[in-house]
């Protein structure tokens, strides 16, 4: 299995509905605290970005491999995060496993 083979299961791979929806009320609350924690989310990606630069600047263009795995991880929870506030019924990580 190459990379993108297992990123793409990740993104697209089977999803474990919870048994019962939420209420219209809880998932309002999840969905500002999933925005929250987006937001933070692309600041932790923007520091990111800027660290791994300077690496690869100094290492003559070779990207610190567990920053760049931390980035997809990063990646996949936000595209998660993403479809759950538009209107998937899977909430990503902490409420599902990060995988």
């Amino acid at each position: 299995m190459d990379a993108d083979d297992k990123l793409s299961g990740r993104l697209h791979g089977e999803q474990f509905e919870p048994e019962q929806p939420d209420t219209m009320l809880l998932r309002i609350l999840y969905t500002i605290l999933i925005a929250m924690m987006l937001s933070v989310s692309h600041t932790v990606l923007g520091v990111l970005t800027v660290i791994q630069i300077v690496i690869m600047l100094v290492n003559k263009g070779t990207p610190n491999p567990s920053l760049a795995e931390f980035g997809t991880d990063l990646g996949v929870w936000m595209a998660k995060a993403a479809r759950y506030m538009t209107g998937a019924n899977v909430k990503p990580w902490p409420w599902t496993e990060l995988d």
